[in-house]
């Protein structure tokens, strides 16, 4: 009689930190190699800034004593830089996972597939901070920028649009079935927040009632939240409201379509 060997059983407990980090860390890798996705979100907001500076320091802000520089150039770029992460980079890597199996395949091992999404988003906020550091100590150190007027109001801002960017950015890889559609959507998606919120020389040229909405959308929410607080005049609670709105709402409709 043939005695029958039982396989060891499977350790099906969670990875820990150690997992956690490697998987960052290999996400980070996919960010670095992908030379357009480094250039588009830091590259291109500092050429934004580079160009439009040297005018914008000789316009002064109101009686405020700003800058055009201080008062809407670096919010822009802040905002370029929340929504080209957020809506173009995060769901192209997503949609590549998702249409290579990856994510289907990490569903049936102890490594979520929730794993990746959450890997994805550190390191989207780390590529964020770079670029919004990069783009400031350029305005201070070439330019003469000052730092906002109430600092801590400019951070929790721009964590709050962000996350209302990654949000936008999460329904666009539910929605797109594969990865060069994703860029596809996303670019869309990013040039019509950014037309409506002020990408193009500001709100003023479009009809009273598109600027008005584009205002209250992701992108120009977060323009003009940013350049409240940089000013020191005190955030507009709808301009908060409609982050925050953004934020579950966009998460809502991600968790409803989005497919491993």
């Amino acid at each position: 009689m043939t005695a029958t060997v039982q396989a060891p059983p499977v350790d099906a407990r969670r990875p820990g930190p150690r997992g956690w980090l490697m998987l960052t860390l290999a996400e980070a890798k996919m960010v670095v190699r992908d030379t357009a996705g480094l250039i588009v979100p830091i590259g291109l907001p500092l050429l934004i800034l580079v160009m439009s500076a040297s005018a914008a320091v000789a316009e002064t802000a109101g009686d405020t004593g700003l800058t055009g520089l201080e008062a809407f150039v670096l919010p822009l770029v802040f905002a370029i830089v929340f929504a080209s992460i957020g809506v173009i980079n995060m769901p192209s890597f997503l949609a590549y996972y998702r249409r290579s199996g990856i994510l289907r395949r990490l569903s049936v091992t102890p490594a979520s597939p929730a794993m990746v999404l959450v890997a994805q988003v550190v390191v989207s906020f780390v590529q964020a901070l770079i670029g919004v550091a990069l783009a400031l100590a350029l305005a201070i150190g070439v330019f003469g920028a000052r730092l906002p007027a109430d600092p801590w109001l400019a951070l929790g801002v721009g964590a709050l649009g962000l996350a209302a960017m990654y949000a936008v950015g999460l329904v666009v890889a539910a929605l797109a079935p594969t990865p060069n559609s994703a860029t596809a959507i996303g670019l869309v998606v990013f040039f019509a927040l950014g037309a409506l919120g002020g990408l193009f020389g500001g709100r003023g040229h479009l009809p009273e009632g598109v600027a008005r909405v584009g205002e209250h959308l992701p992108f120009g929410a977060t323009l003009e939240a940013l350049a409240a607080a940089w000013l020191g005049v005190g955030v507009d609670g709808w301009h908060v409201v409609s982050l925050v709105g953004t934020v579950l709402v966009g998460s809502a409709l991600a968790a409803i379509f989005f497919r491993w």
